[in-house]
């Protein structure tokens, strides 16, 4: 039963996936006219970062290690902030596990959706502001572009490996039904890179949600005019 509401869930859902889809596309124009956007140092550096981790996923061997190990990590994060206990973290080259004392469909699908190499980046520019913050008041973050790179860098390896690890069986995915597991990622990870864009250039985040709420709002009105043709087919037949 509760396998087929999360299937009924994730179906509801697919207009407002589509509203985010749209938005994401959205943002290019946005984020054009707010500032330098996509011209900008930084957005340049960010598409160097993602270009550079598509060679290295080409032409050197995959870094399968460190992928499971940021995944188990994610697992463990996320079970630690839902106040799971974490121990036995395991991680090989054909694998990984770590043991928590409870789970979520948050704490299992999180390393599908969670870029945690990237987070780490991110946490560590934290870092270096807050000391730049007490050592140098007002100074700006140093090499800006460097971290852009690193974030397109690791995001790019997060969205690669998650591809290739969605197109195998994933007992993570299975646990909550391919369908459901794969709209939730989705959504998940486009509403992060939306984030991200309001966090790091000019488009302000009403925007992008006006944008959303536009969307959305057609997504479900098309979906009920169509829904209702139908059955109007159905009836007078």
């Amino acid at each position: 039963m509760a396998r087929f509401a999360r299937l009924v869930a994730a179906i509801l859902c697919f207009p407002f996936v589509w509203a985010l889809c749209l938005t994401f596309v959205d943002s290019f124009s946005l984020t054009a006219s707010a500032s330098a956007g996509l011209f900008s140092a930084e957005a340049l550096a960010l598409f160097a970062g993602l270009v550079a981790f598509m060679v290295v996923w080409v032409a050197v061997p995959n870094p399968v290690r460190l992928y499971v190990l940021g995944h188990e990590l994610t697992h463990a994060v996320w079970g630690l902030a839902f106040g799971a206990r974490v121990s036995n973290l395991k991680v090989g080259a054909r694998g990984g596990s770590v043991q928590l004392t409870k789970s979520n469909v948050w704490i299992t699908l999180a390393p599908y959706f969670f870029p945690f190499w990237t987070m780490v980046v991110v946490g560590i520019a934290l870092a270096v502001r807050a000391v730049m913050h007490f050592t140098h008041p007002g100074a700006p973050l140093p090499a800006p572009w460097l971290w852009m790179f690193a974030v397109g860098f690791t995001w790019c390896f997060h969205a690669c490996f998650t591809l290739r690890s969605l197109m195998q069986t994933q007992p993570d995915v299975q646990e909550y039904g391919r369908i459901f597991s794969w709209t939730l990622i989705l959504a998940c990870n486009i509403a992060g890179v939306l984030a991200w864009i309001v966090c790091t250039t000019g488009v302000s985040a009403s925007a992008l949600l006006g944008r959303l709420w536009s969307h959305s709002v057609g997504a479900y009105i098309a979906v009920w005019s169509a829904g209702k043709y139908i059955c109007g087919l159905f009836h007078c037949a």
